[in-house]
């Protein structure tokens, strides 16, 4: 069996992650566009636009979200490799039996919903990569910055990775903004909403274990698979968002297709992890003192905290004349693919990287940005 991390920079059949890309530096990435297209799917499939143009704003769009894509595999890929299933459709990792039990403690098919959430961000890189080829654009590529270390717990693949996650700082106050009824970040983007944990946003912690010290005693370990629970869908939530916000500035009607069709599996996504985010046990972290809180308990409790409200409630949209309605809140555009940026970083998913890595998300976001609706 490949290694997933081979997989993942090979010349796979379920994706080619093509080393032209934007790892030759930011002004590739202004530059970089391929003299012709490759044709992709035989002739039956005449409703894809094979000869057709995209703006170099739809391509922009699509790069950046591949590149958020390949983010998200690579911290998926490691969440996999300790605590979900491994085979030959997300190869890498033996898994660790503590680990892996402590998720199964929130819900039995936890090992395998890790393992549907990381092929799913695999396919979406693959996907948006190939069609960018396709129409004659550089796709995104990360591949110089895979530096940072490996957990050293039993069932790691010991390679180079994209992102951090013995540090993070969550904002989890996606869980009492998808609960409110007044409130809208679109409207009021000055609100501040509650943090359902707020020692997560307070300090930095693992959601992997670092190495098997970290596997007892059992409520660190439960504390860490807790981070991981409220990890999860605080990503998703972002991707949530992310799509239909860039939707809005698409032009190519087939990019637009792509954009709300990739969507919606986040919100899949979201709504899974939001759910047994609920389920994580009270507790104090006996080694740093992180406080799960119980949720349905004061101070928490009420519509804002009840674990099972995981329906959009609805919500004030576009005007407060208007009556309250179920959406994906915020979608608004403008700095939508910066404050992405702001967000993951803030998080400490980057913990380590360099200054050239963190300049070229940072060029990326300003092209998606910039993109806007041709008429």
């Amino acid at each position: 069996m490949k290694e997933l991390h081979e997989k993942t920079k090979g010349a796979a059949t379920r994706r080619r992650f093509l080393r032209t890309g934007l790892a030759a530096g930011t002004v590739g990435v202004a530059g970089g566009i391929m003299a012709h297209g490759l044709p992709l799917f035989g002739d039956e499939d005449d409703r894809y636009e094979r000869d057709g143009e995209i703006t170099r704003g739809d391509a922009a769009l699509l790069r950046f979200a591949a590149a958020a894509e390949i983010l998200e595999t690579d911290f998926w890929q490691q969440y996999n490799e300790l605590g979900g299933i491994q085979d030959d459709e997300v190869p890498g990792g033996t898994g660790n039996s503590a680990y892996t039990a402590g998720f199964q403690g929130l819900d039995d098919d936890f090992p395998q919903y890790i393992h549907d959430n990381t092929d799913d961000e695999i396919s979406h890189f693959t996907f948006l990569n190939a069609y960018l080829e396709s129409k004659g654009h550089a796709p995104a590529n990360l591949d110089e910055f895979r530096t940072l270390p490996s957990s050293k717990a039993s069932g790691a693949q010991q390679i180079g990775r994209l992102t951090n996650l013995m540090k993070l700082t969550l904002d989890t106050s996606w869980f009492t903004r998808y609960r409110s009824n007044a409130h809208n970040p679109d409207l009021d983007p000055n609100f501040v909403f509650p943090q359902a944990v707020p020692g997560l946003f307070a300090g930095q912690f693992p959601a992997i274990p670092r190495s098997d010290a970290d596997l007892s005693p059992s409520d660190h370990l439960q504390a860490i698979v807790n981070t991981a629970a409220f990890h999860m869908p605080t990503i998703e939530q972002g991707g949530n968002s992310l799509y239909p916000a860039m939707a809005q500035r698409a032009t190519s009607v087939e990019v637009l297709r792509i954009l709300i069709s990739i969507g919606p599996t986040e919100t899949m996504h979201f709504q899974t992890w939001s759910d047994i985010a609920g389920d994580a046990p009270p507790l104090t972290d006996p080694t740093n003192g992180l406080v799960f809180p119980d949720l349905n308990a004061p101070p928490f409790g009420g519509e804002d905290f009840q674990t099972n409200l995981i329906m959009p409630e609805p919500c004030p949209f576009l005007s407060r004349r208007l009556p309250p309605v179920s959406i994906i809140r915020p979608t608004e555009t403008r700095g939508i693919a910066m404050a992405v940026v702001n967000f993951l970083t803030s998080m400490g998913l980057f913990i380590g990287q360099s200054r050239r890595f963190h300049a070229l998300l940072l060029h990326l976001a300003a092209e998606a940005d910039s993109a806007r609706r041709e008429i």
